[in-house]
């Protein structure tokens, strides 16, 4: 599976287009397996042309989740025995939400 094909990526809007909109979705989300398995990334904006998200970062370490900054390369290079099994897969069944829906989801 790509992380990213570009029908997932037409879905997020540019970074900053969503700045102070509290009601604006989360259209894709990542999660871990394997090592990963504790890590989710919910992305809400994208910059194809560096590939850096803006979005939520859910892990053991942060249970509630913290906005900030991920890149797809760094995701795509999170892999096991020598590179052939990725540790990061996209939900191909993820319905967008909101931050306030992701969190009471947590």
């Amino acid at each position: 599976m790509k992380l990213l094909p570009a029908y997932e990526a037409k879905k997020l809007p540019a970074l900053y287009a969503t700045d102070g909109k509290a009601d604006a979705k989360f259209p894709v989300k990542f999660f871990g397996i394997g090592k990963a398995g504790s890590w989710t990334w919910f992305a809400k904006e994208f910059d194809p042309e560096v590939g850096v998200f803006f979005g939520l970062v859910v892990s053991s370490l942060c249970p509630e989740g913290e906005l900030g900054y991920f890149n797809l390369a760094e995701l795509e290079s999170m892999t096991a025995m020598s590179g052939k099994l990725p540790l990061v897969e996209r939900d191909a069944w993820f319905d967008p939400m909101t931050l306030a829906e992701i969190r009471a989801s947590l």
